[in-house]
């Protein structure tokens, strides 16, 4: 598990060991989701609104760094 980056009440982590598409987990005090790598579609889960669009904008801009470490944690998929 890697976190990918930490604001002031979110994170982002990419796991090891995952199934389906590549994602990234935000993870918060008020809850967790899910979200697609390669266009921020929400998967599973639910955080705040503030913090799941701060968290896109912020994998928006570093998409290429998520999906390099998803490779790295994924090597398989």
């Amino acid at each position: 598990m890697t976190t990918m980056h930490r604001a002031r009440n979110w994170m982002i982590k990419v796991y090891g060991f995952e199934h389906g598409i590549p994602h990234f987990h935000v993870q918060c005090p008020e809850g967790r989701a899910v979200v697609a790598i390669e266009n921020g579609t929400l998967l599973a889960g639910s955080v705040p609104r503030q913090a799941l669009a701060e968290a896109k904008e912020w994998a928006e801009a570093h998409v290429a760094e998520l999906r390099a470490e998803w490779r790295k944690l994924n090597p398989d998929l």
